[in-house]
C-alpha cells in the first residue's frame, strides 16, 4: 500500500484534497492499492475510509476530529447530479445519560463542527462505485448565524433528553440539526432518563445535520461541486 504523509499544515492538507478532486474512486483505490467492493450493502463506511487515507487523517474510529493536530473534521458527503445531499451528515453520538451542566461550548457537536473539510462525492447508485468522482474540497467555518441556530437546536434537543422526552424527539425537530437513532441494528440498547425520572432502555441516538443545511455550505462554495 502506498505510504500516505500525514499534513502537518492546513495548506498542506487543502492542496492533497484539491488535488483528488476530479478522481474516481477506482482511480484513488488502484494508487492506494486498495481494494473496490461492488458496492457499499456491507461497507458503507468505505468511501469515506478510502478519502481519510488518501488525505492522511489520522483520528480514526475515536472522538478526535479527523485531522486532530490541525483541529480539522472531516466529512465527505454524498451529492445527486444536481449538487444536492442525498443523506443527512453524523456529527456525534448524543449523550442520553450523565449530561447534566454540559453546555453548547464545550459540546461535542461544537467541538466536532468548529472546522470541517467538507469533501463531495457522487453519491447515486446508478454510477458503479469504481466511476464516482470525488468533488472539490470546501473548508468552512461556521458563521455566527449559523453556529446561533446550531446552538439553539443542540440546547432545544438535549433539553429533552434531560426532561425524560427521548422517545419523542424526531427528526423532525431541530432546523439544522436532529436526533435520530444511531446503532448499525434496531436491537442496541443503552440507558437513557425517561418521563418520570426512571431510568429506560431505548436505542442510541446521534445528532446529525440536515440535509437543507449541508446544501446551504455547498451553494456557498465558489466551486461547482464535481468537475466534469
Amino acid at each position: 500500500m502506498t505510504t500516505i504523509f500525514f499534513p502537518t499544515n492546513q495548506q498542506q492538507l487543502l492542496n492533497r484534497a484539491q488535488l483528488v478532486a476530479g478522481y474516481t474512486f477506482g482511480e484513488i483505490a488502484h494508487y492506494l492499492d486498495i481494494p473496490v467492493p461492488n458496492n457499499l450493502n456491507k461497507q458503507k463506511g468505505w468511501a469515506g475510509n478510502l478519502i481519510e487515507t488518501f488525505l492522511g487523517a489520522n483520528a480514526g474510529s475515536k472522538a478526535e476530529r479527523d485531522f486532530a493536530n490541525l483541529g480539522i473534521e472531516l466529512k465527505t458527503i454524498p451529492i445527486d447530479k444536481q449538487g444536492k445531499p442525498l443523506e443527512t451528515t453524523f456529527v456525534s453520538v448524543a449523550p442520553l445519560m450523565a449530561n447534566h451542566g454540559v453546555i453548547w461550548e464545550t459540546s461535542h457537536v461544537k467541538y466536532k463542527l468548529s472546522k470541517v473539510l467538507w469533501i463531495p462525492i457522487e453519491g447515486e447508485r446508478t454510477i458503479p462505485l469504481a466511476d464516482r468522482k470525488v468533488g472539490h474540497p470546501i473548508l468552512w467555518t461556521p458563521t455566527n448565524e449559523q453556529e446561533q441556530q446550531l446552538k439553539q437546536d443542540w440546547q432545544e434537543l438535549m433539553d429533552m433528553i434531560a426532561l425524560g422526552q427521548v422517545e419523542k424527539i424526531t427528526a423532525r425537530y431541530g432546523t439544522y440539526l436532529q436526533i435520530r437513532p444511531k446503532a448499525a441494528n434496531g436491537k442496541a440498547l443503552t440507558e437513557a432518563i425517561g418521563e418520570n425520572g426512571q431510568i429506560i432502555l431505548t436505542r442510541p441516538r446521534g445528532f446529525y445535520l440536515k440535509k437543507s443545511f449541508t446544501l446551504q455550505i455547498l451553494q456557498n462554495s465558489t466551486h461547482s461541486v464535481i468537475q466534469k
